[in-house]
């Protein structure tokens, strides 16, 4: 191949980057938008947000939704997300009992039990962002992701907000940025047009339901919820995965 083909064919490679908080085990969505893009970078560098998804997420019960929420100490008002500490070490394995007492009954429960119950009562970090980042990357095996991770503490960037996200997907070598569709109300796309950066926004309409134990089926609930009712079924009920439909 000619020198100016290859230029050709690599000028019209897009190399998609989506760039997020790292959340307590997130919903769906998180890893819809993650499994989109070629690159994900965890911009836990920024400030942490109380009552908030970065230490906390919904599991289904007998009793309705319930909160899992990760105890941690706010030392300071703008401490980032990568400072924050937990506050009891002893969360893991009373989320563990928690999901198992909830999920017992869940037709993958006993696939995944072994490894879940070593991402709770294993060793874990003191840093949330650490616990965060060890059990989305663990979440992304099990549900056969292959997108290659980052961390923002890596990068070194400046700015005001859109700035430092144009700036990320660049040190990437990224051409279009990923968005979640919240971000359109402070997201300036004038400057993702101006580095030459494509600008896309993510859509979580359209999911279809799957078997849930405990009651009416819920969407906004932890991925967990997904994996040990559908098992290795699990894309199928997701957006982003070149699956078949699944059957309803």
């Amino acid at each position: 191949m000619s020198g100016s083909m290859r230029n050709s064919v690599s000028a019209q490679t897009t190399r998609k980057v989506a760039i997020l908080q790292s959340n307590y085990i997130p919903w769906k969505g998180y890893f819809d938008l993650l499994n989109s893009v070629d690159d994900f970078i965890f911009y836990d560098e920024v400030q942490y947000t109380k009552n908030d998804w970065r230490n906390r997420n919904r599991i289904k019960t007998a009793q309705g939704v319930q909160w899992l929420t990760i105890p941690v100490r706010q030392e300071q008002l703008a401490q980032k997300i990568s400072e924050t500490r937990v506050d009891d070490l002893g969360w893991g394995a009373r989320h563990w009992r928690t999901l198992a007492q909830n999920y017992s009954r869940a037709a993958y429960f006993e696939q995944y039990k072994e490894q879940l119950q070593e991402l709770y009562c294993g060793p874990n970090s003191e840093f949330l962002s650490q616990i965060n980042q060890r059990f989305i990357r663990a979440l992304n095996e099990l549900l056969g992701i292959r997108t290659r991770l980052h961390s923002s503490i890596d990068f070194q960037v400046h700015g005001d907000r859109t700035a430092r996200l144009v700036e990320l997907v660049q040190a990437v070598g990224g051409t279009e940025y990923v968005s979640g569709p919240a971000a359109r109300v402070y997201l300036d796309a004038d400057q993702f047009a101006q580095a030459g950066l494509g600008l896309r926004w993510m859509s979580y309409a359209g999911y279809p339901e799957y078997p849930q134990v405990h009651g009416s089926f819920e969407h906004h609930v932890s991925v967990l919820d997904l994996l040990l009712n559908a098992g290795p079924a699990a894309s199928r009920y997701m957006l982003s995965f070149p699956n078949q439909p699944a059957d309803l």
